[in-house]
């Protein structure tokens, strides 16, 4: 039997600092088995290690949502689609989906560079966690396999937005991959991306979630506006300052 497919498209408001923070105006969807939300960026997911009594996005949600849980994460400086679980059987066929990669996340990125290739497939073995900096890095001996899809989107002056679709998913991978191939992307100060003033973090958003509704089996894709720092540094390379 085929499976039913629905697209979700829901234009809800982002908030992109903790400061400003509306629990509402993150929700991109919810129903007894799932929560969907669109991640700011500045929180981690859960409990940072180095800031323990710091506030993370699934402490918020579960005083408004009750338990959730977790079966994906987004680094800290990442925004963008996350999808959480509200039932113990809704975890499972979640993570079930996520270990064996029947789920598809999609990522927008504004890298420093014009690529001349319009799609170009990275493959390069990471090992995370090097050095006292704890960046993650290329390392063919030692690194896991991974693999990344890149594709143009738009070329401005001296940078680019590309869409970047992991095929697995290591610590900071888009962004490793990225910056080895020659276009760190921008505001990524860890992977070398040069000054700007266009944005104040790693500009990183995770696009849109593929998954199959854990109760109904339907094939659903939730798509996550930008946030106002990332479409602000758009629109500024739009208007070509």
């Amino acid at each position: 039997m085929p499976v039913k497919q629905r697209k979700i498209r829901i234009l809800a408001g982002t908030i992109s600092f903790v400061s400003d923070l509306s629990i509402n105006a993150l929700l991109l969807y919810q129903d007894a088995e799932i929560l969907v939300v669109n991640k700011p960026a500045g929180i981690p997911v859960l409990p940072d290690g180095w800031e323990k009594d710091a506030p993370y996005l699934v402490k918020l949600l579960e005083e408004q949502f009750g338990k959730l849980w977790t079966v994906h994460r987004l680094d800290k400086t990442t925004s963008g689609v996350m999808v959480f679980a509200r039932t113990a059987e809704a975890h499972r066929a979640l993570n079930m989906q996520f270990e064996m990669h029947e789920t598809q996340k999609v990522y927008h990125a504004i890298v420093v560079g014009e690529p001349e290739w319009e799609q170009h497939t990275v493959r390069a073995a990471l090992r995370a966690n090097v050095g006292h900096s704890h960046r993650t890095a290329v390392d063919e001996s030692k690194g896991k396999p991974s693999e990344t899809l890149l594709r143009v989107l738009q070329r401005f002056h001296g940078y680019s937005l590309v869409e970047a679709v992991p095929a697995t998913g290591r610590t900071h991978q888009i962004r490793v991959h990225a910056y080895a191939i020659g276009f760190p992307l921008a505001g990524d100060r860890l992977y070398s991306a040069p000054a700007t003033d266009l944005i104040d973090r790693p500009a990183l958003h995770a696009q849109s979630l593929t998954i199959t509704h854990p109760a109904s089996g339907v094939r659903m894709t939730t798509i996550a506006p930008y946030p106002e720092d990332f479409q602000s540094a758009l629109d500024k390379l739009r208007a070509g300052q």
